[in-house]
């Protein structure tokens, strides 16, 4: 017979290190690339210390001089909070009692339910590595009706996504928290919302419903913004990536130029190019109409690539069409408090009844956040495409 306390074994037992592989596995290319570790992890925050420059070296001199005196390396402290990453599944009473006498059917439903869970988290995992760490999804250009808003860029994956809508104030007013997409038109750039929202929207933006500020510090915080990690960027060169203007006209010896002068400026050996599909197909048409394209799968990775002068091109649906990413991976590290547990009550419960529904949810928990060591280190080219018109 199946209970709560043998669905919660099942749980624990089985479907945590299941879930945990699947989340860990195939989340995309960059996340495969990168470390993963607890280490630096103290309290709740991301402490350690970064070798931003080294003051001397060797020296040469006579047999007879005197020793020189020690040089001293120049350090830079970086300290981030650790960010609250959850994932819920939810059960009904009436799902639970109607498989009571069955294990095959409970079974069936746990599976559905962690299916679910899986895609979404991988999803939404995928998609913090590429962002700012704000959440935000778009700009919201004008309110066209009760249930529909003009937005700046608008996504396939927006549809099925609890948002959170904010006036140009940054205030989320109470229809426009929680709601959900259920339409997306990429010709007109229209989002449609299943219930009505707020009618002070236009110059807002859309967020992830309960998420505003509060995601992975993700790529676009390095190359976008004024300031990462608490520094500022025009003040301090270490935390500055480059930057180059394509101009609306990628070149092949853009993509080397870029490779030969992070490695001769910043002694930094890009390893990984990330862009959108649309900008992979623009760089492989390039590479041949030169005879150069080397589809590959790399071994680290387990993805399919073109290269750029050896270095694997890859593709990822949450990267922007107007800019192609050169990293050295060994710079980024997910570090990370534990890997994916599910959170329990004070006698160890982890299926616990919904407050005021006759259901039950269960809530999976990771603590971490992604640190790049040295800013410097990664590139970037933007205005990558032709203009409209050319």
């Amino acid at each position: 017979m199946i209970t709560l306390q043998n669905a919660d074994a099942a749980l624990k037992d089985y479907y945590l290190e299941a879930v945990t592989a699947q989340l860990n596995d195939n989340v995309s290319p960059f996340f495969s690339a990168i470390e993963k570790n607890s280490a630096n992890v103290t309290g709740k925050d991301v402490k350690l210390t970064v070798l931003r420059g080294y003051a001397g070296g060797i020296v040469s001199g006579e047999e007879d001089d005197d020793l020189p005196a020690p040089f001293k390396n120049r350090y830079a402290t970086i300290s981030m909070p650790l960010k609250n990453l959850y994932g819920t599944i939810e059960i009904s009473d009436k799902a639970i009692r109607a498989s009571r006498e069955s294990t095959g059917a409970f079974v069936n439903l746990l599976n559905a339910e962690m299916e679910g869970l899986v895609l979404s988290a991988k999803s939404s995992f995928q998609r913090m590595l590429l962002g700012d760490g704000s959440g935000k999804l778009c700009g919201i250009v004008h309110k066209n009706s009760n249930t529909e808003v003009q937005v700046d860029e608008v996504k396939d994956y927006f549809v099925g996504m609890m948002v959170d809508c904010t006036s140009p104030l940054g205030v989320i007013p109470d229809p426009a928290k929680g709601v959900m997409i259920s339409a997306v038109d990429k010709a007109k750039s229209t989002v449609t919302f299943a219930s009505p929202v707020s009618s002070s929207l236009d110059g807002g933006s859309m967020y992830v419903h309960g998420s505003k500020d509060r995601e992975l510090t993700g790529l676009a915080a390095i190359f976008d913004g004024e300031s990462v990690y608490g520094y500022d960027k025009s003040e301090d060169a270490y935390f500055a990536p480059y930057k180059a203007d394509c101009k609306n006209n990628l070149t092949e010896s853009a993509l080397s130029d870029v490779l030969d002068y992070m490695e001769e400026r910043h002694n930094s050996k890009i390893n990984f190019i990330l862009c959108s599909y649309k900008t992979r197909k623009l760089i492989a048409s390039l590479l041949d109409a030169n005879r150069r394209v080397v589809n590959t799968i790399d071994a680290r990775a387990g993805y399919g690539t073109v290269t750029v002068n050896d270095v694997p091109v890859y593709a990822d649906k949450f990267c922007p069409d107007d800019r192609i990413l050169f990293l050295n991976t060994d710079d980024f590290a997910l570090y990370q408090l534990c890997d994916w547990e599910w959170i329990e009550d004070e006698d160890g419960k982890i299926l616990k009844q919904m407050s005021g529904k006759a259901a039950y949810s269960a809530t999976l928990v990771k603590y971490a956040e992604l640190i790049c060591r040295k800013p410097c280190g990664q590139a970037m080219l933007y205005n990558v495409h032709p203009a409209d018109g050319e």
